[in-house]
C-alpha cells in the first residue's frame, strides 16, 4: 500500500494544500486492516449533497452513546455498562453488546446537521456544503509591494482571468 501512495508523492510540486489529503489517505488504508465491523453501518446518498450514516446499535440507550466531532472527524462511542448484580445465563448470546468506537473522516465542508436514535438505529445527518468551484473568479492585479498578511497599496489595477 506504501507504494500506492509514494506515487501520490510526485504531484507535489503541482498543488497547494493537498499534503493533508494525501497523509490521511495512507493513514486511512492502514487502519483499514485493523477496523473491526462492529457496530454495522450503512452509508446513503440521500440528496446531491446530503447523506446519513445510518449503525445499527441495538441495546444501546441513548446515553449510552455519544457523538463528537473531533477537527474533522466524526467520533461515535457506546459504552454499556455489564450489571454484575443479576448474572444471567444464556445458552447462546448472538447478540453483541460490547463497547465500541468508530471514528468517519469528513471532509471541510462537510457538516453535521442532526443525530437520532430510535428503534435501535443511530441516524446521523450530513450535508456537503460544495462550495461554487466552477464559476471563474478575476482576481485583480496590483503592482507594488507584494505583501501577503497586509493588503498592499496599488497604483494601477488591472483585472487577469485565472
Amino acid at each position: 500500500m506504501t507504494d500506492l501512495f509514494s506515487h501520490f508523492r510526485k504531484f507535489d510540486p503541482f498543488s497547494i494544500g493537498f499534503n493533508d489529503v494525501f497523509n490521511d489517505l495512507e493513514s486511512m488504508s492502514k487502519s483499514i486492516a485493523k477496523a473491526a465491523m462492529y457496530p454495522p453501518y450503512n452509508i446513503k446518498q440521500l440528496k446531491e449533497n446530503k447523506f446519513v450514516i445510518e449503525m445499527a446499535v441495538a441495546g444501546f440507550a441513548q446515553s449510552d452513546i455519544e457523538v463528537t466531532l473531533e477537527g474533522n472527524k466524526l467520533v461515535i462511542k457506546g459504552n454499556t455498562e455489564d450489571s454484575d448484580d443479576a448474572p444471567e445465563n444464556f445458552i447462546y448470546k448472538g447478540i453483541a453488546n460490547r463497547n465500541f468506537t468508530r471514528e468517519f473522516k469528513l471532509a471541510d465542508k462537510v457538516e453535521i446537521e442532526n443525530a437520532e436514535l430510535m428503534n435501535g438505529m443511530l441516524k446521523i445527518g450530513l450535508s456537503n456544503m460544495v462550495k461554487m468551484q466552477d464559476n471563474i473568479k478575476k482576481i485583480p492585479l496590483m503592482t507594488g509591494t507584494f505583501a501577503p498578511e497586509t493588503k498592499a497599496k496599488s497604483k494601477t489595477k488591472e483585472t487577469v482571468d485565472v
